[in-house]
């Protein structure tokens, strides 16, 4: 078999032989022009580890030789399981909790009674959303106010580049362990426990499914094809993975499906202040759209 580039130097835990330094710098140049991640050389264990599980399911006998598969043009379909194995996907209910006061308290009011449209639907986008968790988060959220609201509306959008998790949020079934962040008076409104008492599951229930949509969207994109207007957005821990540059352009292309005042949330880690784009900080990584 051909080894592209150095020689290899050893073998992983599971037999797979390494990546030479150059396959680690091809995959990093694809990931970081394909997704926008940053690939520094700290991060060639990280790679490694995230190819072993494709590569054995491929039975292939080396990581460079998944390298050589990967990059063959005969093999385009593989580009979905690398984007699927490449991108972090931590995630929780009710996550950095006060943004979602701030959202009921402070943001839904102003938007709707500001604008004169509490017979309106309210659209919130939860990009890079993951497993779900988020956009469900917001759903309960809206839910809750929907009804002491009567004739609020609501429809929330998640996005996430990855179709492993975009399925698991479709379906919309946690672990019980993971649903504990959830206040206990909104899951018995909102989750379903497994009819298998065996099995620790519990499933959103399907009127708040029915609020939520999920898509397949790359941040790297020029046109995001979206052609909602939201209200509110929220896009948190995933500027971290960006450089300055690429923060920059996604911010910016996002804030095009942002309406004027709209409230825009970043995470505690985040911070837009360096970036030039059209946003106004109001409180801890909270955001509004001028204009």
């Amino acid at each position: 078999m051909r080894q592209s580039g150095a020689s290899v130097t050893g073998q992983v835990a599971d037999g797979l032989i390494e990546l030479s330094r150059e396959g680690f710098a091809r995959f990093a140049q694809y990931i970081t022009g394909q997704l926008g991640i940053k690939m520094p050389d700290s991060k060639m264990a990280l790679v490694q580890s995230r190819l072993m599980r494709r590569a054995r399911e491929l039975k292939l006998g080396s990581l460079n030789e998944y390298e050589k598969y990967f990059f063959a043009a005969s093999n385009a379909n593989e580009r979905e399981h690398l984007i699927n194995a490449m991108t972090t996907n931590k995630t929780d209910f009710f996550r950095e909790a006060g943004h979602f006061e701030f959202l009921r308290s402070v943001a839904i009011p102003s938007l709707m009674q500001g604008n004169n449209r509490i017979e309106s639907r309210l659209k919130v986008w939860s990009a890079g959303c993951s497993s779900g968790e988020e956009p469900y988060t917001i759903a309960m959220v809206l839910s809750e106010y929907s009804s002491v609201n009567p004739g609020f509306d609501f429809a929330v959008l998640g996005t996430d580049i990855s179709t492993k998790v975009l399925e698991h949020a479709r379906n919309g079934i946690y672990r019980e362990s993971l649903i504990e962040p959830i206040p206990k008076e909104m899951r018995g409104k909102y989750l379903l426990r497994s009819r298998n008492r065996s099995e620790p599951l519990m499933r959103i229930v399907p009127g708040l499914r029915k609020r939520v949509s999920f898509h397949q969207l790359n941040f790297m994109d020029e046109d995001y094809h979206i052609k909602d207007i939201f209200d509110v957005v929220f896009f948190r821990n995933v500027l971290i993975y960006f450089d300055l540059r690429t923060q920059e352009a996604v911010v910016n292309k996002i804030c095009r499906n942002l309406i004027p005042g709209g409230y825009f949330f970043a995470s505690h880690s985040e911070s837009l202040s360096a970036l030039d784009v059209p946003l106004k900080a109001i409180g801890t990584a909270i955001y509004q759209r001028r204009g």
